[in-house]
């Protein structure tokens, strides 16, 4: 990454030289010029030296002389205007390259991802099209594309080292091509399929640790040729988006892991305890409708949400004859605390299942905490778990009405539950919900 940004570095600053060498030299041609003309007609000595000059009047002499100071400011202004542009347009793309970087590593959705990549890499470019193909059992898949016609092309399969992506995919190395049809590693096959037609072509590898995962291709820059420079912009954001690609890949396992141990957990639950899962389904379900309506965060809301399924995962170690007897029914918190802890990915929703059976006043278990102390999404469990415990056939023998539970969580607000809670959820729950 350090690599490829000063790389970027040098090439501007190389043009730069350039443009300050030409600067310096046509000074000094004018300077020299000049002097030449001085020397010959105004310092006598200089008269044989200079003898090839020709006579001219001195009207001319002046003439000349306003010429090539006139000449200098010009391209004195000119190279200067030129070279202070150059230097803006770096400072611009420089900027620009880190707010994309940011934005990149900021990204946790893969999709979102590579849609971000490619509209970052067409617009730095100029391009009419681009696309990313990553790797997948060997070969180059497309995963997404963009322009008229190449869209076409998602979800195509590209065998690696055929056509130009897979080229560069196979030997590592950036590929800028003016016409690409003049090019024996050009695969026409795609234009066949899409109606594209692919003239000029910069395609570069993305690179993870040594190892290419996939190619960013882009296509038929609109105002010539892809240059040096738009190589090296786009190899530094390949960098940047192979490293977010492997981030939001690493997040988007960690997340069918999560969902799949949810479920595994779920399953023994219900097992385990017959009509628990639907509980726990529903108590989930009126959780959501406090945590909407309080403006809890999206983030907040999901870890609620876990919390709410797994909050009796702590059953699973109870023995089923024991549960009867309160001692032992009071330790499930706690047992599915020190379950749910350790896993990495709900240590954050394990508070709210050590804390769903406190009471607002204090007397409740396994801490006694009370007020505010007691963490938000458990007062917002133990409201919900109590409402389905009372209007529920599976918990109670005779369940409440929807009216009677109503009211009985309205008699308990300030000693058993969060008053301010209760008169959220009272006003936002139906009894069409129970049907």
């Amino acid at each position: 990454m350090e690599q490829e940004s000063v790389a970027i570095e040098k090439t501007i600053i190389t043009d730069i030289k350039k443009r300050i060498r030409l600067l310096q030299t046509t000074i000094l041609f004018i300077i020299f010029t000049l002097l030449a003309v001085i020397l010959r007609y105004l310092y006598k000595p200089a008269n044989e030296l200079l003898d090839f000059l020709p006579d001219i009047s001195i009207t001319i002499i002046i003439v000349i002389c306003l010429g090539l100071a006139g000449l200098g400011f010009y391209i004195l202004r000119t190279v200067s205007r030129q070279t202070v542009q150059k230097i803006e347009e770096y400072s611009s793309r420089l900027a620009s390259i880190l707010n994309i970087t940011r934005d990149l590593r900021e990204e946790i959705y893969g999709d979102i991802l590579l849609d971000k990549v490619i509209d970052y890499s067409i617009a730095m470019t100029h391009s009419d099209a681009g696309s990313i193909l990553l790797f997948e059992d060997n070969n180059l898949v497309f995963k997404i594309a963009k322009g008229e016609k190449v869209s076409e092309l998602i979800g195509k399969v590209i065998p690696k080292g055929k056509g130009i992506s897979g080229w560069v995919a196979e030997n590592s190395t950036p590929l800028r091509i003016a016409n690409a049809r003049d090019d024996k590693r050009f695969n026409p096959e795609l234009d066949g399929l899409t109606g594209y037609h692919t003239g000029s072509v910069l395609c570069v590898p993305l690179i993870l640790k040594t190892v290419v995962i996939g190619v960013i291709e882009l296509l038929n820059k609109k105002n010539g040729f892809y240059t040096k420079q738009d190589e090296e912009i786009i190899s530094y954001l390949a960098d940047q988006a192979a490293i977010s690609i492997a981030s939001a890949k690493f997040y988007d396992d960690q997340k069918n892991y999560e969902i799949h141990i949810t479920n595994m957990l779920l399953e023994a639950i219900d097992f385990n305890l017959l009509g628990k899962l639907e509980h726990s389904k529903r108590v989930a379900n009126y959780c959501n409708i406090i945590a909407r309506e309080i403006n809890m965060s999206e983030q907040a809301r999901k870890r609620l949400y876990f919390a709410s399924l797994l909050h009796d995962v702590g059953f699973l170690k109870i023995r089923t004859e024991d549960r009867s007897t309160p001692s032992v029914f009071k330790k499930h918190p706690i047992t599915g605390y020190e379950m749910i802890q350790p896993i990495t990915f709900y240590a954050d929703i394990a508070p709210f299942i050590l804390y769903h059976h406190e009471r607002y006043d204090g007397t409740g278990y396994p801490a006694g905490i009370e007020g505010e102390a007691i963490p938000l999404g458990a007062r917002i469990l133990a409201i919900a778990e109590a409402f389905d415990a009372m209007v529920s056939e599976s918990t109670y023998k005779k369940p409440l009405t929807f009216d009677g539970a109503i009211l009985e969580l309205q008699r308990n607000a300030g000693t058993q539950f969060d008053p301010w809670l209760i008169e959220v959820f009272v006003k936002n729950i139906t009894p069409e919900i129970l049907k």
